[in-house]
């Protein structure tokens, strides 16, 4: 999948490239405050509890189809995760589970920029989605879940999508260098759960990823 997705990227960029349109490379880092959300039916008090701390970052490309449009991508590897709790039955005591997960990701989203707010300064806007894969993950701090000895990572799906939105500023430093800080929300379309119905045969069980990430780059 991952291949079929890098493929469609540089078909993109050299087709956007052929047409002459502005290109903008750059890098960026970004540290996170993600959750799981999670939904399940009454019974299994099933619920998130707390957030993760991660930190991500990666390859930041501005194809610029207008002079404050663009379509914004890159690969981007992204901290995940958060804890939850559940119950397994109506006799045992609450069961906790702290998730980590690394994703792989493609944004797919519009970049909208003002004219100068002040010299040299714009502010942006960006709307969209991204894709990714599952790389790494760990479960209480494992890479192999304890009660069954299997590699944390096969207790998830491995595609997950999500919903994009964020803002920010950028200012130009020099004739083609731009440095950049905002804010964005990542919101989880898809569950990525597969061990709490498979395994423990809960019914109806969902987690979501969720991430509020400040963004902070540099482009060339």
């Amino acid at each position: 999948m991952m291949k079929k997705i890098l493929l469609a990227l540089l078909v993109l960029g050299t087709t956007v490239g052929t047409a002459s349109a502005q290109v903008e490379i750059g890098i960026k880092l970004s540290p996170s405050v993600a959750y799981l959300r999670a939904d399940a039916p009454q019974q299994y008090s099933f619920k998130s509890e707390k957030s993760k701390l991660g930190i991500g970052g990666g390859l930041v490309v501005d194809y610029f189809f207008g002079q404050n449009y663009a379509f914004g991508t890159g690969l981007q590897l992204t901290s995940k995760g958060g804890t939850v709790s559940y119950q397994a039955n109506i006799v045992t005591q609450d069961n906790e589970q702290k998730i980590s997960l690394q994703y792989l990701e493609i944004p797919l989203t519009v970049k909208l920029f003002t004219n100068d707010i002040t010299t040299d300064t714009k502010l942006y806007f960006q709307l969209g989605g991204k894709i990714g894969g599952l790389v790494a993950a760990r479960i209480d701090g494992e890479k192999f879940y304890q009660s069954g000895g299997e590699k944390s990572s096969k207790h998830f799906i491995i595609p997950d999508a999500a919903l994009l939105g964020g803002f920010g500023a950028e200012y130009q430093v020099g004739q083609s260098t731009k440095v950049f800080a905002g804010l964005s929300y990542h919101h989880g379309l898809a569950n990525v759960d597969r061990y709490f119905e498979k395994t423990l045969n809960f019914n109806d069980v969902s987690l979501k990823n969720g991430e509020v990430a400040l963004d902070l780059g540099i482009k060339f």
